[in-house]
C-alpha cells in the first residue's frame, strides 16, 4: 500500500487482482467451532467473498455481513444468490474501525481481522464482543504469523496469542465463559498450488 492509498481502496485493488481470492469454502476452524450452536443472528466481520456467511445461512442463520471492499461485497452477493440464500444475508459495506454494524447477534465471527493497513484492531473486536447478545457467542480467528517465506512481512504488525487476544478485550468481570483459547497449525495450499503450514489461533467466549 502507498501512502496515498486508503484502506478501501487498498482491498478493492487486493480483490481486483484476481476474478476469485480464496476458495470458496468456509474456515474449517470456524465450522468446527460453530456446526453446535443453534442458529440464530450472526454478525461475520470482514466476511471477504462471503464463504463464512453463506454456510451460516445455509444453516438456518439471519447474517450481517460486513466487509471494507465493494468489490469483496459484490462477488458475496453473487454467490448467495447461486446459493440461495441472499435473502438470509444483509451486507454491510463498513470500515470497521470508523462504523460498526447496529444490533446484538446470536454469534459474532471475526476471522482473520488482520490488514497491512491501518486498523484498530483491539478496539474492533472489543465492539465485537459488545454486540453478543447474552447467552451469546464471540469466536476470534487468527494468524500467528504470516505464511512461510513471504516477501517483506511488515515486521511492524502483531500476531498476539489467544491469552493477549483475550487481555485486550477488557470483558467485565463473572460476564463471560472462556470456552476455547487455543494455538494450532492449519494446512493451506497456496493460490500456485504449494502446500504450507500455518499457525493460527482460536478464542471463543459465551457471554452469561
Amino acid at each position: 500500500m502507498t501512502t496515498e492509498q486508503l484502506p478501501d481502496e487498498h482491498w478493492n485493488a487486493f480483490y481486483t487482482e484476481h476474478e476469485q481470492i480464496w476458495s470458496g469454502k468456509p474456515n474449517a476452524a470456524f465450522v468446527d467451532e460453530v456446526s453446535g450452536l443453534t442458529p440464530g443472528r450472526a454478525l461475520d466481520l470482514g466476511c471477504g467473498e462471503g464463504a463464512d456467511a453463506i454456510w451460516l445461512a445455509e444453516r438456518g442463520w439471519t447474517v450481517t455481513a460486513v466487509d471494507i471492499s465493494t468489490v469483496a461485497l459484490g462477488r458475496a452477493g453473487e454467490h448467495a444468490k447461486a446459493a440461495g440464500v441472499d435473502d438470509r444475508i444483509d451486507w454491510q459495506q463498513h470500515e470497521l474501525g470508523k462504523s460498526f454494524p447496529e444490533g446484538e447477534f446470536d454469534l459474532v465471527s471475526a476471522q482473520f481481522l488482520h490488514s497491512k493497513t491501518e486498523l484498530a484492531r483491539d478496539e474492533i473486536l472489543r465492539r465485537a464482543a459488545a454486540a453478543v447478545a447474552r447467552g451469546g457467542v464471540l469466536l476470534i480467528e487468527g494468524h500467528l504469523g504470516f505464511p512461510p517465506g513471504e516477501h517483506n512481512p511488515h515486521p511492524e504488525m502483531h500476531f498476539p496469542e489467544p491469552d493477549e487476544v483475550i487481555e485486550s478485550l477488557a470483558l467485565p468481570d463473572g460476564e463471560w465463559e472462556t470456552l476455547v483459547s487455543r494455538a494450532h497449525d492449519r494446512a493451506q495450499v497456496l493460490r500456485d498450488g504449494v502446500p504450507i503450514n500455518r499457525r493460527d489461533s482460536t478464542v471463543k467466549l459465551r457471554r452469561r
